[in-house]
């Protein structure tokens, strides 16, 4: 039952991400940007703590966060 309580948050908290990239793409300011780190900071914590309870295995938590990151990377190029 823990595991689903994990999985479930990891999901939500990476949709937020999503959300958040998705706004600073169509109005990039500072404030926006520093909602999306914020986001990010809170999923990697999730994912990492999964992780560290066995929930999801280390090479799936490490393609999670890339995935995150390869969001925002992809976002800043097309936005400089």
């Amino acid at each position: 039952m823990r595991n689903k309580i994990y999985k479930s948050a990891v999901r939500t908290l990476m949709k937020k991400y999503f959300q958040a990239v998705e706004q600073y793409a169509s109005d990039p300011t500072p404030e926006a940007m520093e909602t999306v780190d914020k986001a990010m900071r809170v999923a990697y914590s999730k994912i990492d703590k999964a992780v560290k309870r066995k929930v999801f295995h280390r090479n799936n938590g490490a393609r999670k966060k890339a995935r995150l990151a390869k969001a925002l990377k992809k976002v800043e190029t097309t936005a400089s």
